[in-house]
């Protein structure tokens, strides 16, 4: 299996500027059939194979939600490293245009490897690339995925199953804060290989008097039948 070379055609179409655009406008990016099934079904099925991962944790443990998921060790899967390091450029562009605009210093390097060596610098070493399961009775909890001071600003989401033959329910959720007003939610429809590009934690958003920030958490509402899976590409590592 290649991920990326499933994704290639999508890969090399993704434009920094329409990414943006989407985010500025919604909060969140979808990338339509960036895996082709065949590739989303070999992934799911890597889940089991313990070798691939350095810690599993169970939601309920840690009043999470229900459910699961695996962070891969390093050295990553070749397939899954390199959908990481394809992502990762015009998220980047996007991400140094976010700094600007909220008047932080911050430069994001133009490719993974010079961010992750930053990663590595602060003292932030291990992957965060993750499978995710869920079954009837499954769901995740509103929260942030930040594993330490360095946090590079947006995160993606790929489906992996399919809506309504291998689960119901399980939609991806998102919230915005926004300052002295009631919160925003998005329900963002997937199909099995689409992607979803949203914030980790804050995004500027224009106002009448320039940027602001607004805060974001997601979430997975309940999965009422069947098993959902979903491959998680987080670009900061954890301390």
């Amino acid at each position: 299996m290649n991920a990326v070379a499933a994704g290639s055609a999508k890969l090399a179409a993704l434009d920094a500027g329409v990414l943006g655009a989407a985010l500025d406008a919604r909060g969140f990016a979808c990338i339509p059939g960036l895996l082709a099934p065949a590739a989303c079904v070999a992934l799911a099925a890597q889940y089991d194979d313990e070798e691939l991962f350095r810690s599993r944790i169970v939601m309920a443990r840690h009043n999470f939600g229900r459910g699961e998921y695996r962070y891969f060790t390093y050295p990553l899967p070749a397939p899954i490293a390199a959908l990481r390091a394809a992502l990762y450029p015009p998220l980047a562009h996007i991400a140094n245009a976010w700094a600007a605009r909220l008047g932080h210093p911050r430069v994001y390097p133009p490719g993974l490897d010079g961010y992750l060596a930053e990663c590595h610098q602060a003292g932030q070493c291990r992957p965060t690339p993750l499978l995710l399961r869920y079954q009837r009775g499954d769901y995740n909890c509103l929260h942030r995925d930040l594993y330490g001071a360095e946090v590079f600003p947006l995160q993606v989401a790929v489906l992996l199953s399919r809506p309504g033959a291998d689960f119901s329910g399980g939609e991806f959720v998102l919230t915005e804060q926004r300052p002295r007003m009631q919160s925003r939610v998005s329900v963002v429809p997937l199909m099995q290989g689409d992607a979803v590009v949203f914030a980790v934690d804050q995004r500027p958003v224009r106002g009448t008097r320039g940027d602001y920030r607004v805060h974001l958490r997601h979430g997975v509402s309940e999965v009422t039948a069947g098993h959902r899976h979903v491959l998680g590409l987080i670009f900061h590592d954890a301390t």
